[in-house]
This record gives structure tokens, sequence and C-alpha cells, in this order.
């Protein structure tokens, strides 16, 4: 089963994203994070991910997620991995709220620098030093602070990106890269693994007495 969760993720916002595409405007707005009104449709701080504003958007995201389920096939992301990864999902849109120049926010390029940041914290802190996944887990760590780093979207959130004809939310890139790598280090600790195994054990016992 390692692995897999993680590719059933990644098969579900492929999907999600052209169905929403195909059916058209009327839903995608529905479905959009937009800053004034995200309270009174919370569902949107999940459905932003699989709304895309333009065909080079809806393309490039769905080559990402491909990469990412290329990489469940490789190196199989315990259930740890994808909890993280679902965990910093609708944190990606909340963030923008700290952003007065983000009136909305979609696409899944946020969730997709989480997924990578969740990869890199898994990888580094599980896979034997020097092996292929720890290698892996430090090139890709490298690539994404340098990314974050020259994209500065803490100062710039919003820029405007010709070849896609909109514009890029750099900040939900920087959130999603500090959300991924926290939910997946919180969720690695040893205390909260010895946490889960003391209350198995609780378990167990009072189904014995």
């Amino acid at each position: 089963m390692t692995g897999r969760w993680w590719l059933a993720v990644c098969v579900m916002h492929a999907v999600a994203s052209m169905l929403v595409w195909w059916q058209g405007e009327p839903l995608a707005s529905w479905l959009t994070w937009r800053a004034d009104h995200w309270m009174t449709h919370p569902w949107t701080l999940w459905t932003s991910a699989w709304v895309h504003r333009s065909t080079p958007h809806l393309i490039g995201n769905q080559m990402a997620i491909g990469a990412l389920a290329a990489v469940a096939w490789a190196f199989r992301p315990g259930g740890r991995a994808v909890l993280a990864w679902i965990l910093a999902w609708p944190l990606v849109p909340l963030a923008q709220a700290w952003w007065p120049l983000v009136g909305y926010y979609v696409g899944l390029s946020g969730l997709i620098h989480a997924a990578v940041a969740v990869l890199v914290v898994d990888w580094m802190w599980h896979a034997p030093r020097g092996s292929m996944a720890w290698r892996w887990g430090g090139l890709l760590g490298a690539g994404l602070v340098a990314k974050l780093l020259v994209e500065q979207g803490w100062s710039k959130p919003v820029v405007w990106n010709e070849g896609l004809g909109m514009s890029v939310v750099h900040s939900a890139h920087l959130v999603g890269g500090l959300a991924g790598a926290g939910c997946a280090a919180i969720l690695n600790q040893d205390w909260l693994s010895r946490s889960v195994r003391r209350r198995s054990r609780l378990g167990a016992s009072s189904v014995s007495e």
C-alpha cells in the first residue's frame, strides 16, 4: 500500500482539475478562493486548487502532478507524507489573506510546492544517509529553497507572467513550501509516534480488561 495513497491524491487533483476546466467559468468562479468572501465560502480553501485560468496554467500544473505521481511509483511515500500534504492543502489559500494584494487564488502550484517540501523532509528524515532517496531529498530541497528565494514571495506576492497570460501568486509558493515542510516535520516527530503507540497500548489494555 505504500505509495498508493500518494498516487491516489495525485490522480484526484489531476482529474478534478480537468473536470472543473471542462465545466467552465460558472463552476470555476464558485470554487475560487477570494479574500473578501472565503469565510462564507469555506470549501474554497480546498476547491480553489482545481481552478485554472489559462490553458498553459492547467498544462503546467498537470505535468507537475504527473511528476509527483511518478515519484510515488519510484520512491513510495508513506502515510505520514500523504497526511502532511493533505494538511497543508487548505493552509495555502488561507494564508493568502495576509497579503492585501492577493484578491483571489487558484491553481495547484502552491500545493505542488507543499508536496515537494513534504517529500524533502520525509526523505531526509527516513532514508539512509547517502541513499538515492536521501540524495534526491537534498537536491530537491536545495532547488526549492533557491526558487523561493528568487521569487521573494514575502515581498512580491503577485507577479505578472506573460507566458501564462495571468498573474502568478508567489506568496502561495512560499506558503506551500513552508506548510508542507512544517506539517511533515511535525508528523515525523518521535514524540508523536510515541504518543500514538502509547494510546494504542492503552486502548488494547482497556479492551483486555
